[in-house]
């Protein structure tokens, strides 16, 4: 199938411009000038990349009742992104085997409305499992180094960190926050309370101990869900110094403000926490600068009794935050606000998490990628409805928020996603 498509807005690796896309059998065939003959004039709309979001905890199988394959890639379809990589924890098995993650892909099959890759996970003894589980295609390893908050996926310590590293050539994921800087936490309904049990120096000694490790063995690592503005100058200092590391953020420290969130609002709770403006404003440096590369949601649903939202209870709440489908709308409203461009975003959340796990046909608009497209409203405005997301429960730090950019339509791989599944499971093998 052979169809073309004009924006005077296409967002190419190197930019905007007007252009003509030409679509033939999945993938983009073509470039050509704005003036030239299409199927389908976007009008005013402009014409992103799919997005890449390398960190959602999809839960199944297991606890589908929190997510699940069908309502998690259907609200990543609607928010613009095309290809997720699905953590390997919160589904039980945690993929941390090759059986594990055979199950994992037997329970997505036929359910995905995008595309889905899988990491596996390194926890305590099973190193020698990271070679198989490597060969069989998962596109990394993620570990904790404090409480993951579900005991069949423990963290690692400082020798198990290395262990897991001189066990195969991989990409390693890190959650970064050091247990002995943890505070136990009171039952409380106010959430200063929380935010004081995890204080940046968490995230600043774990980040430092990630780096210590991958330098001494020459690993890539990537420190996930980066919280604290503070861990930045370490990682500045690593990356001068040769070692192969890189990081990420997520649209709700980059967007929400802990001193903005309500008595009892355990929507925000999440691990790291959702800190102040002024570490906010640092996290926007970082970005800016390039420290920073990758912006992914996290996202990581629960059922609303394990969020305690009737008790409000901060120290009994899940952590974890619930933003797959309005990530880029929110992204898009403060980078914009704060004089980001598109192409920015458009770097931030399609092209640097493909690029950070290999998929060379994903994220960007350019002649043999895969036909991964949005048409995006940049300047339309919106209020956030929780009860209309497609994720499983209406449950968002974002319900009634007032942002801007909507999301039109959504091609996978040349077809708009509609109402049957059509995505493929993906492998860290496979040139994608």
């Amino acid at each position: 199938m052979t169809f073309t498509l004009r924006s005077r807005q296409v967002y190419l690796p190197d930019g905007p411009r007007p252009a003509t896309v030409t679509v033939h059998d999945g993938r983009i065939a073509a470039l050509g000038p704005v003036d030239a003959d299409c199927d389908e004039d976007l009008g005013d709309l402009v014409l992103l990349p799919g997005l890449v979001d390398t960190h959602v905890h999809v839960n199944e199988p297991g606890r589908t009742e929190w997510e699940g394959f069908a309502t998690a890639t259907r609200a990543a379809a609607a928010g613009g992104v095309t290809t997720i990589i699905d953590m390997p924890l919160n589904s039980l098995p945690p993929t941390t085997t090759v059986a594990a993650l055979r199950e994992k892909q037997a329970a997505a099959t036929g359910k995905c409305w995008v595309d889905v890759g899988f990491w596996g996970g390194a926890i305590p003894g099973n190193a020698g499992d990271l070679p198989a589980l490597h060969d069989a295609g998962v596109f990394g390893f993620k570990s904790f180094l404090a409480d993951s908050g579900v005991p069949e996926f423990p963290p690692l310590d400082r020798d198990g960190l290395a262990a897991a590293f001189a066990s195969v050539d991989a990409l390693f994921v890190v959650h970064a926050e050091d247990p002995g800087h943890l505070r136990d936490t009171l039952a409380s309904r106010a959430y200063p309370d929380f935010l004081a049990s995890r204080p940046p120096a968490a995230e600043v000694a774990a980040v430092g101990t990630a780096l210590s490790a991958a330098a001494a063995a020459g690993v890539r690592v990537h420190i996930l869900h980066l919280s604290a503005a503070d861990a930045l100058p370490l990682l500045r200092e690593a990356a001068a110094g040769g070692v192969r590391v890189t990081a990420e953020t997520c649209p709700h420290y980059l967007t929400l403000d802990a001193h903005a969130v309500p008595d009892g609002a355990t929507e925000f709770k999440c691990c790291p926490p959702i800190r102040d403006a002024m570490n906010q404003d640092g996290l926007w440096a970082g970005l800016a600068d390039g420290t920073i590369t990758v912006v992914v949601s996290d996202h990581s649903p629960s059922t609303p009794d394990l969020k305690r939202r009737e008790s409000g209870d901060f120290a009994a709440a899940w952590g974890g935050i619930a933003s797959l489908q309005v990530g880029l709308s929110a992204v898009w409203t403060e980078a914009q606000d704060r004089g980001f461009t598109l192409a920015d975003v458009v770097r931030w959340m399609a092209l640097g998490p493909a690029d950070l796990v290999g998929l060379t046909r994903k994220g960007r608009i350019e002649v043999g990628a895969d036909a991964d497209l949005v048409a995006f409203a940049p300047d339309e405005p919106f209020v956030v409805d929780a009860t209309a997301l497609h994720h499983r429960h209406p449950v968002t730090p974002y319900a009634g928020a007032a942002l801007r950019g909507v999301v039109r339509t959504t091609w996978l791989r040349g077809v708009p996603v509609g109402d049957t599944p059509h995505g493929t499971l993906l492998r860290r093998s496979e040139d994608r």
